[in-house]
């Protein structure tokens, strides 16, 4: 019998760009997710608080130009993006192996790989997107980038260092309240997955 979408799922590997030790999950989605969808499942399987704009970028098979899939808000008129809700996932992951690259906040630049791992039939009694595994705690939201996490973890590590104060500060005050901050924590039970219809309508509907 053939297996429809809403028999499937597809597994993604993601990892931030750039960091080391490495920052990565692994989640499993439903295979009728659009890329919004997708998108919603990436930032609450990461630890991101979805503040910023986000964009998927790759150039398919046989293809020059790179397609960008994100929200189409505030970009050139010479650039397309197309909205994530309107494409499904399973129109461009097509063979395992294939990795695009996610960006999210244009201003830190968080660059992601994402690694296209396989397609693979729903456990009967799981709920899905769910995250599988996964290393070390998402960068503090608004930090400043690569260098910015950096600055945080070095700075936590001393607190004889000048500015210990006022990163422990920063930390509480953020909307997320970050502290304790600790850099190699992370546990799968602790993932919450939100519904990201309900998401879109937050961010849409006025």
């Amino acid at each position: 019998m053939k297996k429809t979408k809403n028999h499937l799922v597809y597994q993604f590997k993601i990892t931030l760009y750039e960091i080391d030790p490495p920052i990565w999950r692994r989640i499993q989605v439903p295979a009728k997710y659009n890329f919004w969808d997708f998108h919603v499942a990436i930032q609450d399987a990461m630890g991101w608080l979805d503040y910023h704009l986000h964009a998927f970028r790759f150039r398919p098979k046989h293809k020059r130009k790179t397609i960008e899939i994100g929200i189409p808000v505030d970009v050139p008129d010479d650039i397309e993006i197309i909205p994530g809700w309107e494409v499904p996932i399973t129109d461009h992951f097509t063979d395992p192996g294939q990795a695009i690259e996610y960006e999210y906040d244009f201003g830190d630049s968080w660059f992601h790989e994402i690694l296209f791992e396989g397609i693979l039939l729903k456990t009967k009694g799981e709920k899905y997107p769910k995250c599988i595994a996964g290393e070390r705690a998402c960068p503090p939201e608004d930090c400043g980038g690569i260098g910015g996490y950096y600055w945080v973890v070095n700075v936590l590590q001393d607190p004889g260092h000048d500015e210990y104060e006022d990163c422990v500060g920063w930390l509480k005050g953020h909307a997320k309240n970050y502290h304790p901050y600790d850099p190699d924590e992370f546990s799968t039970d602790k993932v919450h997955f939100e519904n990201p219809k309900q998401r879109w309508k937050h961010a849409f509907e006025f």
